[in-house]
């Protein structure tokens, strides 16, 4: 054991009896010495002497001599490559410190420097700027006993300090050098409350707040609002308030709105004055109308197929007794409505999403104003699914009335009554209502056969299927701002009923029904773009080939550039290219735009630009450390200084010196050898004796 060190020397004890049988000696010659000092016996002191050399050498001390290696101290300089790192001047401002760092630290003979990359990363926006989380990595493999100082490079915004010093594990100073003046201003866009669903036609309400950073509040601005890349009213605000928008969705699915205020009296950087917010919206309820001309074993599939759906509303009538129909039975006994033509198809006509005619024969029901009401419904937006029957081809069909101009189909009067199977037409191979009910195109479906068909023509229009003879069995049609399809079957009931294996009749009613009533993910011709994971996805869809399709790409920071789409079939051409930068892009095929929306709604990174110490004041404080300002400024004196006193002053920064070092080598040397602490004893023993005999 050792009793005694000092700078590498120190005295070791090797006791040459156990520690109990020491101890009961000390006590034993205690006891005696007390008793000759209390009968004044001569020479006491002396015997003491004695006692106290004997035990000198019963506890055998020795001089040890470490050979010592001290060990360099270790500098870590820690860099901000987060992306706020790239305003202004604030990147050449980092990497000229840190040049000048290195050359100044590179002079002193007892440091080695330990240089770690932070602050970059896809996370950046939504988590911040996390140094400390790469700090606690690069110094995983180092000796904090080492550790001389950090040395931060950065802005200052730092969003994952530690609550105390204590958790950093070391006993050196952290530092920081600023790389921008923390006196400059800046003007944000600061959403409060953003609602990610909406209801179509109805308004969703945005909170936002503009605030001019390091300025008085109560000042006039401006903020402008697009939807979907269409400029909407400007909206006057008055900074450092909360203000309430009211934007209204106009479509299902994604709606993106950019909010822009204007420059304020400071700016660092725009990214922050501009908010993207991307709004789905859904329908509360579809309405639907059936109208079945007369029972048939496929009308209850219509009506379990649309009720199936929670998102449908369905009112379904069936006409069991026309006009002219005459015969006995009571009509308690039929239990029968007066059908009501007149609140249908008048006064909450453009209530429905859809109304569908199922074999619906034109007997006298209504008169034609309303089938022009009907025609004028569809032409303003409205959707209408006609499946035809028998019924189609005689002289009270649907088409003898004044729909006739919305249907780009008409019978040619001619029923086939033979098996067929349906199939794609090629045009229905890349409609996205059709196209992905095979899994693969090349390979003929194997569904169940129909059994009837009306034979038709087409004006205009898209077919998707063909049934016997090649004829037309699904076509499509838009009518002004509205939708029309017609089926030419009423057998595809036989489907839902698995006769030959079925078909996929609950799915394409299904797409037909949403591509009628406008629903976006099954638009033919439409431009999509997603930003994702650092990329940015492009989908475009068309019934024509995409063989040599460019699109323009325009980033945040209005650069644009031109990208080929590769056509993948089904209709589809797609492309992607990396996306880093936060904010909108727009994506243009020279007929439409998409637009997509990169990073968090309130960027944690931009929340506030400013460069400012007041984040690691509380660490920098803990540690003894310091604060340099980069711009306009020389880069502070770098000073070795003890672990005791200060760490930093007036324009200097100091690195502690540590003094850490490996023991090479032990050398080992007796203080009193065993025969010099007899001979010592006997002559104490002779002294105490020739003094007693006086």
């Amino acid at each position: 054991m050792s009793d005694f060190s000092w700078n590498g020397l120190s005295v070791v004890l090797n006791p040459l009896l156990p520690k109990p049988l020491l101890v009961a000696l000390a006590v034993l010659f205690a006891a005696l010495f007390l008793l000759s000092l209390w009968r004044r016996a001569r020479g006491s002191v002396l015997r003491l002497l004695a006692v106290l050399s004997l035990f000198a050498a019963l506890l055998d001390p020795s001089m040890v001599q470490e050979k010592r290696a001290y060990q360099k101290d270790i500098a870590v300089i820690l860099i901000d490559h987060s992306p706020s790192q790239s305003i202004g001047a604030r990147a050449e401002e980092t990497a000229r410190a840190v040049s000048e760092l290195n050359q100044r630290l590179g002079k002193f003979g007892d440091l080695e420097i330990k240089v770690i990359d932070a602050g970059a990363g896809p996370d950046t926006a939504e988590k911040g700027t996390e140094l400390f989380t790469a700090l606690r990595r690069g110094m995983a493999d180092l000796p904090l006993a080492r550790i001389a100082g950090i040395m931060i490079v950065s802005d200052g915004q730092v969003h994952d300090v530690p609550q105390t010093f204590a958790d950093l594990g070391i006993d050196a100073p952290v530092h920081l050098l600023l790389s921008d003046d923390p006196a400059k201003g800046d003007r944000r866009i600061a959403l409060i409350e953003a609602p990610s669903f909406g209801l179509v036609g109805k308004p969703v309400e945005v909170k936002l707040r503009v605030d001019d950073l390091g300025a008085n509040p109560g000042a006039a601005a401006n903020i402008r609002i697009k939807r979907d890349g269409v400029a909407l009213d400007p909206v006057p605000v008055v900074t450092g308030r909360e203000t309430t928008l009211s934007l209204g969705l106009e479509h299902g699915g994604q709606t993106v709105f950019e909010i822009e205020a204007d420059d304020g009296p400071a700016e660092l950087t725009r990214i922050n004055n501009r908010a993207v917010l991307s709004v789905s919206g859904v329908r509360s309820e579809l309405k639907v109308l059936l109208i079945s001309g007369e029972p048939y074993p496929g009308e209850r599939s219509w009506r379990n197929l649309l009720k199936s759906d929670p998102s449908v509303s369905l009112i379904h009538f069936t006409i069991l007794r026309p006009p002219n129909k005459q015969d006995a039975t009571p009509i308690n006994e039929l239990a029968l409505i007066a059908f009501p033509y007149d609140e249908l198809f008048d006064v909450k006509l453009k209530e429905f999403d859809l109304i569908i005619f199922d074999r619906f024969e034109h007997l006298g029901i209504l008169p034609d104003e309303y089938f022009t009401h009907i025609a004028d419904y569809v032409a303003n937006g409205g959707a209408v699914l006609e499946a035809a029957g028998p019924t189609a081809v005689g002289q009270f069909s649907l088409y003898r009335t004044p729909l006739a101009p919305i249907f780009a189909a008409m019978p040619t009067g001619e029923i086939l009554e033979q098996g067929f199977k349906p199939a794609l037409s090629d045009v229905g191979k890349r409609h996205p209502v059709t196209a992905d009910l095979l899994a693969d195109l090349n390979v003929p479906p194997n569904w169940g056969r129909w059994f009837r068909q009306i034979a038709a023509t087409t004006d205009n229009g898209e077919v998707l299927m063909n049934g016997a003879r090649d004829l037309p069995l699904l076509v499509l049609n838009r009518v002004g701002k509205g939708r029309v399809a017609q089926i030419f079957s009423d057998h595809m009931w036989l489907w839902s009923k698995g006769f030959e294996g079925g078909g996929p009749q609950a799915e394409l009613v299904r797409r037909t029904a949403h591509w009628l009533m406008q629903e976006p993910d099954l638009e033919e011709e439409d431009l999509r773009a997603t930003a994702i994971d650092g990329k940015l996805e492009i989908e475009r869809r068309s019934l024509s080939p995409q063989d040599n399709v460019n699109v323009t790409v325009f980033r945040p920071d209005e650069k644009n550039e031109t990208v080929r789409l590769t056509d993948i079939g089904r209709g589809r051409a797609t492309a992607t290219v990396p996306a880093v930068d936060q904010g909108l892009y727009r994506v243009n095929d020279g007929t439409r735009d998409a637009f997509a929306a990169l990073g968090e709604i309130n960027s944690k990174e931009f929340n506030d630009p400013r460069a400012s110490a007041q984040p690691l004041s509380a660490l920098i404080a803990a540690s003894g450390g310091g604060v340099g300002i980069l711009p306009d400024h020389a880069l502070p004196d770098i000073r070795r200084v003890g672990k005791k006193g200060e760490r930093a002053g007036n324009n200097w920064l100091g690195l502690t010196r540590n003094e850490d070092y490996i023991v090479t080598g032990i050398s080992q040397a007796p203080l009193l050898p065993p025969w010099a602490a007899l001979a010592l004893s006997i002559g104490l023993v002779l002294a105490a004796w020739r003094r007693e005999g006086r």
